[in-house]
């Protein structure tokens, strides 16, 4: 099918949808969570407060004053009306798992699996994947069991060398860009589980023992707060990581996993610094240099060699790059993309001022460009986003070449 009903470009706008839900799903979960646990932390006893409050704080939004009580265990009586905040995390984890299974499941073979690292099957590769978001609710949990009335920086050293030897782990399996898009995945999913599994099911507990005239045991929110309490802290590398696919410096180095172990120490310092701030108890601007010196850590451990960028000279297609190998106009196609795109798009880019490929995406060889079809077709033959301002001069009948030859493959490589 060709125009609006062309499949590749349906495609796109299914992944643009999906994307896009989780991005305001995401803001809508983080935003409620860090306004939470800055509420708490700002949370202060006052003369005059019911007898069961904890602490009470005044806020002043929208024209308006806002005075609210906290109950650490529960009130006296339940509220008619009582707002439950848990879909925006439900939400942020449906969309993302559904930008996973678009994105590196049904393009397992570009995105997930990289042959110089592990040689998988597809169907190897998403079992992996799978079990180990599993994997990763079932040890946290299992920790937080074990250490939930232990010093609970104990329970996050702990934490943290479970995501170092994850962060490790994934980097020995999949593609660079897969293992810390991963580490992200199953971060989130531990998140979204803490709520779904814990957090939710403790308060509709004590909602019920309210209702039955019982008095709730307050077990259920300490379990609850420490949980959330961890998101909080969490939350910041995952941002990074779910980002760290738009720059090659971050997955596509030797110390990918290394770089991914120290983001969760820089949000770990950025979390404390706030926090700290809104329980008022100093501005502890060390966090801020402990940050810096880590992030320039990182940026040292990414001008290590890049693995897996390039392939070889003459190295063969496979797959559904063979497709569009065989195409009709795939010569010409090749013609155009090492003329108007190699010089960014290189192992060793030759334009001024470049000197990584952007994206880690190499179009130098045939097997490159077969291998990057899709993309090519979408950035350079419908859309004319690259090249960027079109500073190559592709010209208009390249671009319709382009695009005939990328619609040729669909089509069984026969014009016509």
């Amino acid at each position: 099918m060709e125009g609006i009903y062309d499949w590749a470009v349906l495609w796109e706008w299914v992944e643009i949808a999906a994307r896009w839900t989780h991005v305001i799903t995401a803001i809508a979960w983080i935003g409620s969570s860090f306004y939470f646990i800055a509420l708490d932390l700002g949370l202060r006893k006052a003369p005059g407060m019911p007898e069961l409050a904890h602490g009470e704080e005044w806020q002043v939004h929208g024209g308006g004053f806002y005075h609210i009580q906290k109950y650490l265990v529960a009130p006296e009586r339940l509220p008619e009306h009582l707002t439950w905040f848990k879909w925006e995390s439900y939400a942020t984890w449906l969309s993302g798992f559904a930008m996973l299974v678009l994105v590196y499941y049904l393009g397992a073979d570009l995105y997930l699996i990289d042959p110089t690292v592990m040689e998988l099957q597809v169907w190897q590769a998403v079992a992996i994947s799978l079990a180990s978001l599993a994997f990763g609710w079932a040890v946290y949990t299992t920790l937080c069991r074990v250490f939930v009335n232990a010093n609970q920086t104990v329970l996050m050293v702990a934490l943290f060398v479970v995501l170092v030897a994850m962060s490790w782990g994934y980097a020995q399996v999949f593609s660079g860009r897969a293992a810390l898009l991963h580490l992200g995945a199953f971060t989130a999913t531990i998140m979204s589980a803490n709520v779904f599994m814990v957090i939710i099911p403790n308060q509709k507990i004590v909602v019920a023992d309210l209702k039955a005239g019982r008095v709730p045991d307050p077990k259920y929110g300490k379990i609850a707060k420490q949980r959330s309490t961890h998101n909080n802290y969490l939350t910041l590398p995952v941002l990074f990581l779910m980002l760290s696919n738009h720059y090659p410096l971050v997955f596509a180095t030797e110390w990918n996993w290394l770089i991914a172990s120290l983001v969760f120490l820089m949000g770990v310092t950025i979390r404390h610094w706030f926090n700290t701030r809104h329980a008022r108890k100093g501005s502890p601007h060390w966090t801020w240099a402990a940050t810096a010196v880590l992030f320039l850590i990182i940026a040292w451990l990414s001008t290590a060699p890049m693995k897996g960028v390039a392939a070889e000279e003459g190295a063969e297609v496979s797959g559904a790059a063979l497709t569009y190998a065989s195409a009709s106009g795939f010569e010409d196609v090749v013609g155009i993309v090492q003329g108007r795109c190699a010089m960014c798009h290189a192992a060793e880019p030759v334009w001024e001022g470049m000197y990584w490929p952007p994206k880690g995406v190499v179009l130098e060889t045939p097997a490159q460009i077969a291998q990057e079809a899709r993309r090519i077709y979408l950035q350079a033959g419908v859309s004319h986003a690259m090249p960027p301002g079109n500073l190559s001069y592709m010209e208009p009948a390249e671009r319709a070449a382009i695009v005939q030859w990328f619609r040729s493959a669909g089509r069984g490589g026969i014009d016509g």
